[in-house]
């Protein structure tokens, strides 16, 4: 069954296998990210209906661990580090020209959706900094300049398989 383009199939399947399991709430929402890409409201819902669990506290589950997204992502989900050692060596630098590069700020998403920038604490690359993951690859020692080229060889393969 289909509501609002959000297959609720995968999550009541999801659902029954953890049936009794009272502490499965992340394990619930991670295979749910996984599967759709971001964790819907409708599947949400979904949650809180079969599991008897406040839709507020699974919310407040979802915005408390920075692996949940409530909004679909680009292709490329690029984390920029703002952690203290990237930020003494660029990191600000990095964002304005990851930004002015692919014209979308902290949070948002290309038109295309070929692209998200999502700022994070630390990716835990400190030697490296300033760094930034863009899906499974991690770019380091970045400076502006290399950061645009990274982005316009991304841009060049576009929605193609890598």
């Amino acid at each position: 069954m289909k509501e609002n383009n959000i297959d609720l199939a995968f999550i009541r399947g999801i659902l029954r296998e953890y049936e009794g399991d009272d502490h499965a709430l992340i394990e619930i929402l991670q295979r749910a990210q996984e599967h759709y890409g971001y964790l819907p409201e409708e599947a949400i819902y979904e949650v809180s209906r079969i599991k008897g669990i406040p839709p507020a506290k699974i919310l407040g589950v979802a915005t408390f661990y920075t692996q949940f997204r409530l909004r679909p992502v680009g292709k490329y989900l690029i984390m920029l580090c703002k952690g203290t050692a990237c930020h003494v060596n660029g990191a600000d630098g990095i964002e304005k020209a990851v930004s002015e590069e692919l014209n979308i700020k902290d949070g948002e998403t290309t038109e295309d959706g070929l692209f998200s920038l999502k700022t994070v604490a630390c990716l835990g690359c400190c030697s490296l900094s300033p760094v930034m993951m863009i899906n499974d690859e991690t770019y380091g020692s970045l400076t502006p300049e290399k950061a645009k080229e990274i982005l316009r060889g991304y841009k060049a393969r576009g929605g193609d398989a890598e």
